[in-house]
């Protein structure tokens, strides 16, 4: 073989060498970024249809997604089969990351109830009695925020006039009678409404709900400032300040003490008591003659 040959032969040998090297290079790289995306991509399980506040997780209400894992959340669950039992204390709709701050703990005992679980540290659940007009007509549900308005005789008010204030604002609604949540988006009448309130408050609701009627106002769900302090309304200020008009009694006149037979106050007396007269002079001819007529 000629020297050229060799040359040719090597060079050929060289390539191939650097292909397959390249190949394997290639192939190894793309490896690594299939492996390094599956490892950042981990499955989350999610509410697979809308749970409700105190229900029991199951498979059939449950799913898994795809989360990349610098977005996991703490306290989520990548197996349905770690939830299958467990109570949730926060509504899940469609779609809604199923966390551990979600779920009763696990040493939570079921006696215990859902509602301990739904108080905010430092807060305190209060429930008061409404009717269908004071709860809205049945439209309140766990989440909304109220406003308190008490209806009460004024204090010291010589005429027993009532006054109508707010004395609570804003005030979240844990629970509505012995339900959760409304059952397919229609009203219920709820006798009752579970409130959270911090300790002053709920001493004030206590208090008021004993003194006079509540009547609960519906807020909007992004409404939640704090209105202005209000000066309540009465039925005076209703009626753009029409008054009560006062009773008018009757002057009262002292009578005179009746005179007696020799007093001589009885004769003029008795004349003033008599029917006045008229007399009428009547004239024919030269006589004259008066005659007297009575009223």
């Amino acid at each position: 073989m000629t020297r050229s040959r060799v040359v040719v032969v090597m060079i050929i040998v060289a390539l191939a060498c650097a292909g397959l090297a390249s190949w394997g290079a290639y192939s190894y790289l793309k490896q690594q970024e299939l492996n390094t995306k599956v490892s950042a991509v981990q499955p989350l399980v999610v509410a697979a249809v809308e749970v409700p506040v105190g229900a029991k997780l199951d498979i059939t209400n449950l799913k898994t997604v795809a989360m990349p894992q610098d977005s996991y959340p703490q306290g989520g669950f990548r197996d349905p089969k770690e939830l299958v039992g467990r109570m949730v204390i926060r509504y899940l709709s469609v779609g809604d990351q199923v966390t551990e701050s979600k779920l009763i703990p696990k040493e939570g005992s079921q006696p215990s109830g859902v509602m301990t679980y739904l108080i905010p540290k430092g807060h305190r659940a209060v429930t008061v009695g409404v009717n269908e007009v004071a709860g809205v007509a049945g439209f309140l549900a766990p989440g909304n925020r109220v406003d308190l308005v008490l209806t009460t005789p004024l204090p010291n008010a010589a005429n027993a006039e009532t006054i109508s204030k707010i004395v609570l604002q804003n005030v979240p609604i844990l629970a509505t009678g012995q339900i959760t949540e409304q059952k397919e988006g229609k009203p219920a009448v709820v006798p009752t409404v579970t409130l959270d309130l911090s300790p002053d408050d709920a001493e004030k609701l206590v208090h008021a709900s004993h003194k006079g009627s509540l009547q609960l106002l519906l807020r909007n769900v992004l409404d939640t400032a704090r209105l202005d302090e209000t000066k309540g309304t009465t039925i005076t200020k209703v009626l753009g300040g029409v008054e009560r008009p006062a009773a008018v009694s009757a002057p009262v006149t002292a009578r005179p003490s009746t005179p007696g037979a020799g007093d001589p106050r009885a004769a003029s007396l008795k004349a003033a008591a008599a029917p006045p007269k008229h007399a009428v002079e009547i004239i024919r001819g030269k006589e004259r003659s008066i005659r007297v007529f009575n009223d």
